[in-house]
C-alpha cells in the first residue's frame, strides 16, 4: 500500500491536512476490520465530492455548449459523472493503490471494484474541496474529466440508446426491440455478456458488456449506428 504523499506528489498537490485526503480512501470495510484507526471513512467526503462535481461539470457544459437543451445537458453530464467514467479516472490516477480496504473487499473485482474507486474520486474532490478550496477541486475535475466531454458529445455516447432504438423501432415498423443472450462468459463474480438485439426476428446490432444491462445498451448503439438513426 502506498503512502497517501505519493498521491500529492503524483498530482502535484499539497494539502493543508494531509489527514483529510487519507480519509477520502477509507472504505467504510476497513473502518469496520480496524476499530481503533483514529479516523473515519470516505462516505461524508463522498457525499460532498458528488455536489462539487456537478457543479464544476454543469458549470463547463452550461458555458461550453449554449444551444444545447436542459435535458440534453443533463444526459451529457451524467455521461461524464457516471461510475464507468469517474472509475476509468481513479484508475488512470492509480487510486487503487492507496485505498484502504477490508480483507474480503480487497478480492472485489469486476463491477463493485468500480463502484468503489468512484466513490473514491468523489471522495478525494471533496477533500479537496473542504481543505483547499472550489478552485482547488475544479482544476483537478478539469484536469482529470474534462477531456472526455468532447468525446462523449461527437460520439453520441450520452444518448440512451436503448430509449432511443425503441423509439424508432416502435416508430419504423411498429415493434418493440427484444434483447437476447449471444454470449456469456466468466465466473459469476466478474461475467461478460454479449447481447443481440432484435426486431421481430431481424438482428440489428449486438453489444458486449460487464453487465446485461451494459451489453444492451451497446448493442442498441450498434443498432443505431449501423442503420443510420443517430446522425
Amino acid at each position: 500500500m502506498k503512502k497517501i504523499e505519493e498521491f500529492e506528489q503524483q498530482n502535484e498537490l499539497t494539502f493543508t491536512h494531509r489527514d483529510v485526503l487519507q480519509q477520502a480512501f477509507v472504505h467504510r470495510s476497513y473502518v469496520n476490520e480496524n476499530k481503533k484507526l483514529g479516523f473515519g471513512h470516505n462516505e461524508r467526503l463522498e457525499f460532498l465530492g458528488d455536489a462539487v462535481l456537478e457543479l464544476v461539470v454543469t458549470d463547463e457544459l452550461y458555458k461550453k455548449y449554449p444551444k444545447k437543451s436542459e435535458g440534453e445537458l443533463t444526459a451529457v453530464r451524467a455521461a461524464i459523472v457516471n461510475t464507468r467514467s469517474l472509475s476509468e479516472a481513479a484508475q488512470g490516477l492509480g487510486m487503487e493503490d492507496f485505498l484502504l480496504l477490508s480483507k474480503g473487499e480487497a478480492k472485489s473485482t469486476g463491477r463493485s471494484r468500480s463502484y468503489i474507486l468512484a466513490n473514491t474520486f468523489e471522495a478525494v474532490v471533496g477533500a479537496l474541496y473542504t481543505d483547499l478550496g472550489y478552485e482547488a477541486a475544479r482544476d483537478f475535475i478539469k484536469k482529470n474529466l474534462f477531456h472526455k466531454i468532447e468525446p462523449i458529445i461527437n460520439d453520441k455516447l450520452w444518448i440512451d440508446a436503448k430509449s432511443f432504438f425503441q423509439e424508432k423501432a416502435q416508430e419504423i415498423y411498429s415493434a418493440t426491440p427484444e434483447y437476447r443472450v449471444l454470449k456469456e462468459s466468466g465466473p459469476d463474480h466478474d461475467k461478460a455478456f454479449t447481447m443481440g438485439v432484435f426486431v421481430g426476428n431481424k438482428f440489428f446490432g449486438e453489444g458486449s458488456g460487464a453487465s446485461k444491462q451494459d451489453a444492451e445498451q451497446n448493442a442498441a448503439r450498434a443498432a443505431l449506428d449501423a442503420s443510420g438513426l443517430v446522425e
